[in-house]
């Protein structure tokens, strides 16, 4: 005679073949509104775009410094919003210059100039080789969108930077043309100095296997660099958000504090300039709105 199965065997049966069905025919993805927000984080745990209700940026005309970046993104981006062909870009250089604010800026001024025409979608670092999977996404979407994904760079033995190329521009394909790619980086090939030298010296053929590596950087039409800035220029990015932001202090009051602020940094950047306003508008009792 057959022995009853017991309710806890039987619940834990169930939850098994639940679980076995589940993966046999996983869920498939939730159509999302993707008019829902003009900028988005890509989840690749989940496949989903998170919308971002209000993104941190800067006003554009206060990114002081980089104008001639600026125009150059600038104009690259008006064009790819309108239609037009446009380039991926690359921008690369020092810390703190103001390379993730500019494509945010340059976002929202274009979008500014026609409105829910352009999307902005940030991808991380770590989740590039799912990129093939969030371009199906946006494939055919009505909006053009630009793909952002701040402080890309290689190291040791991580081959993800292959999928990125074959996004780029090798794979069959190919980039949409709803679509560009923005990226920013310390390096400009992307990939440190002895990972390039150690493709040289281990392989078979030095020269093609260092092409492999630097080839990725030639995928960006457009390249920015971006370097440290002098002492004026850092002044003028001060007085830009001391006026913008209406703080009520004298520039011979908050000169000898800007510089002794960048002393203690070791630097000046748009980054250690942004830092110094936040504490200077705090000291006074002010908000930056």
């Amino acid at each position: 005679m057959t022995k009853p199965i017991s309710e806890p065997d039987l619940t834990r049966l169930l939850e098994r073949i639940a679980d076995a069905l589940d993966r046999a025919n996983p869920p498939s993805v939730e159509e999302q509104d993707l008019a829902a927000a003009d900028a988005f984080v890509w989840h690749a745990d989940g496949s989903r775009l998170a919308p971002v209700p209000k993104v941190s940026r800067v006003d554009i005309m206060l990114l002081r410094g980089i104008e001639l970046q600026r125009e150059q993104l600038l104009e690259n981006t008006r064009r790819f919003a309108n239609g037009f062909p446009a380039n991926n870009a690359l921008l690369w250089g020092s810390r703190g210059a103001g390379k993730s604010s500019l494509v945010k800026a340059v976002h929202a001024a274009a979008n500014a100039e026609n409105p829910g025409t352009l999307g902005l979608v940030e991808i991380h670092r770590e989740d590039i080789p799912t990129l093939p999977a969030l371009l199906e996404r946006l494939r055919g979407a009505e909006r053009r969108w630009i793909l952002f994904c701040d402080d890309l760079s290689f190291d040791g033995e991580d081959a993800a930077y292959k999928s990125l190329k074959a996004v780029l521009e090798g794979g069959i394909e190919g980039r949409p043309d709803n679509v560009v790619f923005y990226a920013t980086s310390n390096r400009r090939h992307l990939m440190p100095r002895d990972m390039i030298e150690n493709e040289r010296s281990t392989a078979i053929n030095p020269s093609e296997a260092v092409e492999e590596k630097v080839s990725l950087s030639d995928r960006f039409g457009l390249w920015l660099g971006f370097h440290n800035c002098d002492q004026q220029t850092y002044f003028d990015m001060i007085r830009g958000y001391v006026e913008a932001h209406d703080l009520g202090i004298a520039e011979d009051e908050w000169k000898p504090r800007a510089v002794e602020w960048t002393v203690t940094r070791g630097a000046r950047s748009g980054r250690v300039a942004w830092q110094f306003v936040q504490d200077l508008a705090g000291s006074l009792g002010k908000r930056l709105d």
